[in-house]
C-alpha cells in the first residue's frame, strides 16, 4: 500500500497577504478567549497551598512530580477545569492527561497535594471514572500518583456514594486489570480510607519512605464513639485527648512492606519513586511505531496558526473546512472519501505523525443548486441532509472495518427539519450513524471547532454515551447548546407572543423574557462553561491542537487490540476507485 500513502494529494493554500489585514481582529479575539482560559487553567494550578510551603516539607507537589515524570513536549492536560459542582476549591483535585513516560503513552493521573493534602472532593469521581474510560479505550496502562488525605467530611453526600461515587475507581481499577491494562501507583504522602484504596487497588504499588495507606486514619482510630451529640463535656475531653493524641498513621512501609508486602517496592526519595515508575514504563509492551506507520511523519505544509486567521470566531461567517484540516495534518495531504455527494461533510483518510486516521468535518456556506436533492431550499453547510448522514455512515464503518482511528472536527447547527427532512429519513439516519459508530471498536476523539448543536452534536462522534469518544476537545470559539439562543427563545415564547397580542397587552415583558434566555443560553455555552460542566474535556489553544492529534495517534496505534493488515484495508482502493 505504499503508493497510497507515501505521497498523498495536496491540499489547502497558502495565506494571501490580503488575508493577513482582514483576519486581524478575529485574531486578537480569538486569542482574548484563550488568555481567559490561559488564567483560568493558572487559577487551578495555584489553588491549594503555594509550591513553596510544600517544598518547605520537604515534599513535591503533583506539578513538580508530572514535570520529572513524563518527558518535554509530550503533556497533554485533560479536565485541567473540570469542576461540575462549583467546588469552593476551584477544582476536584485531580489533575490527569495523556503523556510518554520511557517512550511509552500512558494516561496518568494525580491528586493534587497542594489543596487539602489531596482530599476526595465533589465531581472528583466523575473525573476519574473518565480517567479510567480514557485506559480502557486506548488500552494504556493507568499511572496513578496517589496522595490523597481521604475525604473532605463536611461535604461527603456531594461524592460519596451512589452509582458513580467515589467508590467507582477501585470497580474500574479491577476492571482494567481483567482486561490485561496495567495500572501502577506512586504512592506518597498520608492515605487513609478511600486514599488508601486508592493506593492499594492498582497493580503495582511504589512507595515512598514516609507513605501509608490504611482502611481508617489516626483520628477515626482513636475517636470513632457515636454518643448521640456533643456537649460541652464531651468537647473538652475531645480536645484533651486531640493534645495528647501522637499516635502514627496506620499502615506505614513498616506494615505494608515488612508486613503485608502490599508495596512492591519503597523508595528513599521522592524521584525515586517515579524513577521506579518510568523503569517499569520502559519495559511495558508496546508496538513499535513503524509497525503501524504508512509513512514517515512530516509537520503540515502551513502554519497551525493560520487557523486564527481562517476560523471566524463568528459562529455565522463561512470558512473553508479543508484550509482547518490542512493546516493540521501531515504533509497537508489527504485521501477524499466520496467528494461529489453530501457536500456539507468533508470525510477522507489523513497522516497524523505517519499514522492513518479518518477525518470527517463540516463544510460551512451555500452548499450549491438543487441541494439537498429532496428539498425546493437550500442545502447551508454546517447542516446535516440525507446524503451527507448516508456517506458518514459508509466511512465510518468502513473505518472500523480497516481499523482506522476517527477524529471528528464539529461545526453543526443540527440536522434539517421538517415534513420533506423526514421522508427522506434523515431521523433514522442519524440513528444509524450512531449504529455505525458503536460497532466500530475504534477509538475516536472530537474537536468541536465552534458550534456542537442538536442531535448531530451526539452523532457526529459527541462524547454522549459513546463508548469510542476517547476525549472532546475545545477551541476558543466552541459553543455547544440544543439550539442557538435565540432559536430557542422563539420555540418557548412565539405563541405567547400571538396571545398577548390578540389580548392587547404589551409585549415587552415577554420580550425581555426572550432576551435573557438568549443570553443565558450565550452565558452557558462558552468555553469556560463547557469545560467546567465536562462537555469538552479540555479548551486547547488552536496552535496546540496538532499535538493532541499527535498523541491521540500514538496512544491508539501503542496497542491495539486489533489490526487491519496495511495491504487487506478496502476504504484506500475504494476511495481509488
Amino acid at each position: 500500500m505504499r503508493p497510497y500513502f507515501e505521497k498523498m494529494a495536496d491540499f489547502g493554500r497558502e495565506l494571501k497577504k490580503g488575508a493577513f489585514k482582514r483576519t486581524d481582529e478575529n485574531v486578537a479575539q480569538l486569542r482574548a478567549v484563550e488568555a481567559e482560559v490561559a488564567q483560568a487553567v493558572e487559577k487551578v494550578k495555584n489553588a491549594g497551598f503555594p509550591t513553596e510551603k510544600i517544598n518547605a516539607r520537604g515534599q513535591m507537589t503533583v506539578w513538580q512530580r508530572l514535570e520529572y515524570l513524563v518527558e518535554p513536549g509530550t503533556w497533554c492536560p485533560l479536565h485541567t477545569l473540570f469542576n461540575p459542582l462549583d467546588n469552593e476549591e476551584g477544582t476536584t483535585n485531580v489533575v490527569d492527561g495523556l503523556g510518554k513516560i520511557s517512550g511509552k503513552w500512558a494516561v496518568i493521573v494525580g491528586f493534587d497535594n497542594k489543596v487539602m493534602a489531596g482530599a476526595w472532593l465533589a465531581g472528583q469521581s466523575e473525573n476519574i471514572l473518565r480517567v479510567t474510560d480514557l485506559a480502557k479505550r486506548f488500552n494504556l496502562p493507568l499511572v496513578w500518583l496517589v496522595n490523597c488525605s481521604g475525604a473532605k467530611l463536611p461535604e461527603q453526600e456531594k461524592f460519596y456514594a451512589n452509582r458513580r461515587g467515589a467508590g467507582t475507581p477501585f470497580f474500574r481499577h479491577a476492571e482494567l486489570e481483567q482486561m490485561g491494562i496495567p495500572v501502577l501507583a506512586g504512592i506518597y504522602g498520608t492515605n487513609p480510607a478511600g486514599g488508601g484504596y486508592q493506593g492499594v487497588s492498582p497493580t503495582i504499588l511504589f512507595a515512598h519512605k514516609n507513605c501509608n495507606i490504611a482502611v481508617g486514619g489516626a483520628g477515626i482510630v482513636s475517636g470513632m464513639a457515636p454518643k448521640g451529640g456533643f456537649d460541652t463535656q464531651m468537647a473538652e475531653t475531645l480536645i484533651e485527648k486531640a493534645k495528647h493524641f501522637k499516635a502514627k498513621p496506620p499502615g506505614s512501609v513498616k506494615i505494608h512492606y515488612d508486613q503485608t508486602g502490599f508495596f512492591r517496592y519503597v523508595y528513599e526519595e521522592e524521584q525515586g519513586v517515579l524513577d521506579g515508575l518510568k523503569e517499569f514504563m520502559a519495559g511495558m509492551p508496546a508496538y513499535h511505531p513503524k509497525f503501524f506507520r504508512v509513512a514517515e511523519p512530516r509537520e503540515p505544509r502551513f502554519p497551525v496558526d493560520d487557523i486564527y486567521r481562517l476560523l471566524p470566531l463568528d459562529p455565522k461567517k463561512v470558512y473553508d473546512f479543508e484550509e482547518i484540516l490542512a493546516r493540521l495534518v501531515d504533509g497537508s495531504e489527504h485521501l477524499e472519501f466520496r467528494p461529489d455527494y453530501g457536500p456539507e461533510v468533508y470525510t477522507g483518510l489523513c497522516k497524523i505523525d505517519g499514522f492513518l486516521v479518518g477525518c470527517i468535518g463540516n463544510r460551512q456556506g451555500y452548499l450549491g443548486k438543487g441541494y439537498p436533492e429532496y428539498a425546493d431550499y437550500p442545502g447551508i453547510g454546517g447542516k446535516l441532509y440525507r446524503q451527507g448522514l448516508i456517506k458518514m455512515n459508509e466511512f465510518v464503518t468502513l473505518c472500523g472495518r480497516d481499523r482506522l482511528p476517527i477524529v471528528w472536527l464539529q461545526d453543526t447547527s443540527g440536522i434539517d427539519v421538517g415534513d420533506v427532512a423526514e421522508k427522506a429519513e434523515l431521523l433514522g439516519l442519524g440513528q444509524s450513524l450512531i449504529y455505525s459508530i458503536q460497532q466500530t471498536e475504534v477509538p475516536m476523539m472530537l474537536i468541536v471547532l465552534r458550534k456542537g448543536s442538536a442531535a448531530a452534536h451526539y452523532v457526529m462522534g459527541g462524547p454522549t454515551a459513546n463508548r469510542h469518544n476517547a476525549f472532546s476537545l475545545g477551541t476558543a470559539a466552541s459553543e455547544i447548546y440544543v439550539m442557538h439562543g435565540e432559536t430557542a427563545a422563539v420555540a418557548t415564547y412565539a405563541r405567547r407572543l400571538v396571545k398577548e397580542k390578540e389580548a392587547g397587552r404589551p409585549l415587552e415583558p415577554v420580550i425581555e423574557k426572550m432576551n435573557q434566555l438568549a443570553r443565558d443560553y450565550h452565558d452557558k455555552s462558552r468555553p469556560l462553561f463547557c469545560a467546567k460542566t465536562g462537555m469538552l474535556d479540555e479548551i486547547v489553544p488552536i496552535s496546540d491542537l496538532r499535538s493532541y492529534l499527535v498523541a491521540f495517534a500514538g496512544a491508539v496505534y501503542q496497542n491495539p487490540r486489533s489490526i487491519c493488515p496495511q495491504h487487506h484495508m478496502l476504504l484506500p482502493r475504494i476511495i481509488k476507485g
